[in-house]
C-alpha cells in the first residue's frame, strides 16, 4: 500500500446549505452540518477512501475540536501526526453552500497558521513514496516557512512531492519560486491563470521549468495532464453537484493514489475525475462513512 504524506489544514467544517441569497441583516434559514475539513484532511481521507495509506501532518489546538478531528480521521483509516498548540485553537471553516451547490467559504486557520517547521519530524518521512502539500500552508507567511521546509525535506529523503495552489486569489508574488523542483503541481483553471495568465490547459507548458508536470481541473471540462510530451485530457463525469466543497482535494488524492501506484497519466486523471464527482454528489468534503459507521 502507498504510503503518503499530507502537509496541510485540518479542522472543522460548518456547512450551511441555503435557498436562495443570504438576507444581509436578517434570518436565512439553512441545513447546518459540522464534519471534520481542511484541505489537507480531506487529502488525506480521500486518499485512504482510495486506497492509499495517508499520514496527516498539521497543527490543531489543544481543545475539543482537535480531539473530534483526530479521532474522526484515525477512524477513517488516516494516520494523525498533529502538533498540538497550547494557545490558538483548531481551524474552522464556514462553508456557505448555494442552490447550484457553489460554496463561499469564511475560513478561520487557528492553530493551521502557526504550522512551524519543527512540526514536520524526520521520522515521519521514512518509508514514504510521496510528501503531498497543500498550499494553504504556503499562502499564508506565517506557516511559509514549514511548507518549504517540508518540500525541501521530502526531496532530500528521495520522495516525489506535489503541491496544490489552493487559492487564486491569495498567489504571492515568489509563489513559483517555492515550489521549484516540485514533481506535480495540481491547479484548478482560476489558479492556472494567476500562475501563467491563460485558462488554456496549454498554457501550463510554461510551468515545466518549475515543476515536472502540471495536472490541472477545470470543474465540468473535465481535467489535463501537462508534461514534455503535450497535454492529455479526460471529461469530467456527468453527476449533479450538490456541494462542490473539496471537489479538488478529492481529485487530487484520486489522482495521486492512482498515478503513485503506477497508472498511467490518463488511468490517473480517470481516477481524479472519479473521486471529484464523488465528492460533489454529497454534502461535505470528505468520503460519507456509512450509516452506523463511527470511529474507532
Amino acid at each position: 500500500m502507498t504510503r503518503v504524506v499530507v502537509v496541510g489544514d485540518a479542522g472543522l467544517d460548518v456547512v450551511a446549505r441555503h435557498s436562495g441569497p443570504i438576507v444581509h441583516g436578517g434570518d436565512s434559514r439553512a441545513k447546518v452540518t459540522i464534519e471534520p475539513g481542511g484541505a489537507g484532511a480531506n487529502t488525506a481521507v480521500w486518499l485512504a477512501a482510495c486506497g492509499a495509506s495517508p499520514v496527516l501532518v498539521t497543527r490543531v489546538g489543544a481543545d475539543s475540536a482537535g480531539r473530534q478531528v483526530h479521532a474522526e480521521l484515525t477512524g477513517v483509516g488516516v494516520r494523525c501526526a498533529f502538533a498540538v498548540d497550547p494557545e490558538a485553537a483548531t481551524c474552522c471553516v464556514v462553508v456557505l453552500v448555494d442552490d447550484a451547490g457553489q460554496r463561499t467559504m469564511l475560513p478561520d486557520r487557528g492553530a493551521n497558521a502557526r504550522f512551524a517547521p519543527g512540526d514536520v519530524a524526520p521520522g515521519l518521512l521514512a518509508g514514504a513514496s510521496h510528501l503531498h502539500l497543500s498550499g494553504y500552508v504556503l499562502l499564508d507567511a506565517s506557516s511559509r516557512a514549514a511548507g518549504v521546509a517540508a518540500l525541501e525535506a521530502a526531496r532530500e529523503a528521495g520522495l516525489t512531492t506535489s503541491v496544490d495552489p489552493q487559492s487564486a486569489a491569495l498567489v504571492y508574488d515568489g509563489f513559483l519560486d517555492d515550489l521549484r523542483g516540485v514533481d506535480l503541481l495540481l491547479p484548478n483553471s482560476e489558479e492556472l491563470v494567476a500562475l501563467t495568465g491563460s485558462a488554456d490547459p496549454a498554457s501550463a507548458a510554461d510551468l515545466l521549468d518549475v515543476v515536472g508536470a502540471v495536472a490541472l481541473t477545470a470543474g465540468a471540462g473535465g481535467a489535463s495532464w501537462v508534461d514534455a510530451d503535450g497535454v492529455r485530457s479526460v471529461p469530467a463525469l456527468d453527476v449533479e453537484c450538490v456541494d462542490s466543497t473539496g471537489a479538488g482535494d478529492a481529485f487530487d488524492a484520486g489522482l495521486l493514489a492512482a498515478w503513485l501506484g503506477g497508472a498511467s497519466r490518463h488511468d490517473a486523471l480517470v481516477g481524479g475525475v472519479t473521486a471529484a464527482a464523488r465528492a460533489v454528489s454529497s454534502v461535505g468534503a470528505q468520503p460519507r462513512r456509512p450509516s452506523g459507521v463511527s470511529p474507532r
